[in-house]
């Protein structure tokens, strides 16, 4: 599947499918979607955006 490029329609595309609760955590969307987790972390990072792990989204 090819991931949005623009950060803000993958920072809602990514938080959609962790809060519909099809996967446990990011590891496991990651690896579904065959994207890299530091890649993404990064680039929402960049947008100002940071993973927040108590509540399965990004912030």
């Amino acid at each position: 599947m090819t991931l949005p490029q623009d950060p803000f329609m993958l920072l809602s595309f990514i938080n959609m499918k962790l809060r519909d609760g099809e996967y446990e955590d990011l590891a496991d969307l990651c690896s579904v979607l065959d994207c890299n987790e530091d890649e993404l972390r990064k680039t929402l990072k960049e947008a100002g955006f940071e993973y927040v792990e108590s509540l399965k989204q990004f912030k």
